[in-house]
């Protein structure tokens, strides 16, 4: 698949992939990790948080995978996410793109470069 089909991403998602690309993690740990990440400036709630995941994982950007693989650290109560090989690519590609925003507007002395 091709992975520019996917972008542009909300911002709230590529902050979750860039959270996954870490590592796999459960809803809370992702909300908490992107709140203390930004200083409290994004806040995803609950809801938000479930509508992105449920459709990353129907586009298969992200899979489910068992706590039980991820040792003896993880809650067997909670659902754990990961990136998978697509979702890589889609944020990879979407961070290729921000930066080409990122430059232009260097260019355009919008921001240092």
């Amino acid at each position: 698949m091709d992975p520019e089909q996917y972008l542009p991403l909300k911002a709230e998602v590529f902050r979750i992939l860039m959270r996954l690309l870490e590592g796999p993690s459960h809803g809370y740990q992702i909300m908490t990790d992107i709140r203390e990440a930004t200083d409290g400036s994004v806040n995803l709630l609950p809801g938000a948080l479930y509508r992105h995941l449920a459709k990353l994982l129907e586009q298969a950007v992200i899979e489910e995978v068992e706590g039980s693989e991820l040792g003896s650290e993880a809650d067997q109560r909670r659902r754990y996410y990961a990136v998978t090989p697509l979702g890589r690519q889609v944020a990879r590609a979407e961070a290729q793109r921000l930066a080409q925003l990122l430059d232009l507007a260097a260019a355009h002395r919008l921001v240092d470069p």
